[in-house]
């Protein structure tokens, strides 16, 4: 073919391009949720800080608006990649790597319902807001639980894994019970005393237990593979950060219901709650914070070879989220002003990652449109 021949070709194809725009939701799956996981907290953790300033309220109030919508539009555009791409939405529970994520949309619910608890009464009244919370946190409950059991149980009958294949995301299906055993201890605080308030108190204390044992199982798993087999692509390394998700969500939880069980549970498991808070939150949260060492050195060596953007950049949040709000859940227990002002250093680190990520994603999808192009 000549020169002369092959332009009308090229011209013709550009045209059926601009004919045919790319369509937008060939490729939105559970993963993106990460992002509403990530925008939410930094609104919710803002509400848990031990030092607040004017202002504060309002940022935290409006990020989680941003939150809501963006779930919202997020969950419209999933709808339509269900219709339009259906076979390849089931393909995502059959990708050993993408199916990890299915623990992502139920994080985003309840990340939303519990922003409904903190801020939606001054918004949109007390009893609506309320009854937004339970309704978000149950539907990211049932399916927290559902992919706990289900995710593994894929890994388990039908995913090919490797020696080398574990990394962070295989916490994603198993953490969302924690965030239900944190948020819901919020929950307990509106319910009046009785056997229902005691009985959703020791729920959440069993979805605690899901969560750790989970994570405990997972963990040696993540770290025998980062050191014998390294840290694998640098799109991945940011999925190191996950690993401070369980963490800093079981140190909030065990605290805010220790909190939840002075009034609920009688002596001495009562106290005894309080006792676990702080010896077990003390006790996670110096592993996490050299966990932040571990995985912020990796990080930077990566990004001085080069390290692409790619969703899992989200991890730099959300995880970074819950150990601003277990911080903030001990300084609340020990009036250590130390920890008050590293709660507020981390929360300082958790936005700038937002900001980063958030304007990298914006860009990427709006501007360039590669991210969400069809594959």
């Amino acid at each position: 073919m000549t020169d002369t021949q092959a332009a009308p070709d090229h011209r013709r194809l550009l045209l059926r391009d601009l004919e045919q725009p790319r369509d937008l939701f060939a490729n939105i799956g559970p993963n993106w949720y990460a992002s509403v996981m990530g925008t939410g907290i930094v609104g919710g953790a803002a509400a848990t800080l031990p030092i607040q300033f004017p202002g504060l309220r309002g940022w935290g109030t409006l990020i989680w608006g941003l939150a809501t919508v963006w779930l919202v539009v997020l969950t419209a555009a999933w709808a339509v990649h269900w219709i339009r791409h259906t076979e390849q939405a089931k393909g995502h529970a059959t990708n050993p790597t993408m199916a990890q994520f299915w623990g992502a949309p139920a994080m985003g619910l309840m990340t939303i319902g519990l922003g409904f608890a903190q801020f939606g009464p001054s918004l949109i009244g007390a009893t609506t807001a309320l009854a937004a919370s339970w309704v978000l946190w149950s539907l990211g409950t049932a399916l927290g639980l559902f992919t706990t059991a289900w995710i593994p149980y894929m890994m388990i009958t039908r995913h090919e894994i490797g020696q080398d294949h574990a990394f962070g995301g295989w916490l994603m299906p198993v953490v969302p019970p924690m965030v239900s055993a944190a948020n819901g201890s919020l929950l307990i605080g509106h319910m009046p005393p009785g056997a229902g308030r005691e009985t959703m108190l020791l729920a959440c204390y069993a979805m605690f237990g899901v969560s750790l044992f989970a994570t405990l199982a997972i963990l040696p798993q993540i770290w025998n593979r980062l050191v014998v087999h390294g840290e694998g692509a640098a799109s991945a390394v940011p999925t190191m950060w996950i690993v401070l998700g369980p963490l800093g969500q079981s140190v909030t939880a065990a605290n805010l219901l220790a909190n939840q069980a002075r009034g609920t549970l009688g002596e001495p498991y009562a106290s005894g709650a309080e006792v676990f808070g702080l010896f077990y939150g003390f006790a996670t949260w110096g592993f996490a914070m050299i966990w932040i060492g571990l995985a912020a050195a990796v990080t930077i060596r990566t990004v001085r070879r080069k390290m692409p953007f790619a969703l899992t950049w989200w991890s730099f949040t959300f995880p970074v989220g819950t150990c601003v709000t277990g911080t903030s859940a001990l300084a609340a227990r020990t009036h250590v002003p130390a920890l008050a002002w590293w709660a507020m250093g981390l929360y300082a680190l958790l936005v700038a990652a937002w900001l980063v990520v958030a304007v990298r994603t914006a860009h990427r999808s709006v501007v360039r449109g590669d991210i969400l192009a069809p594959a």
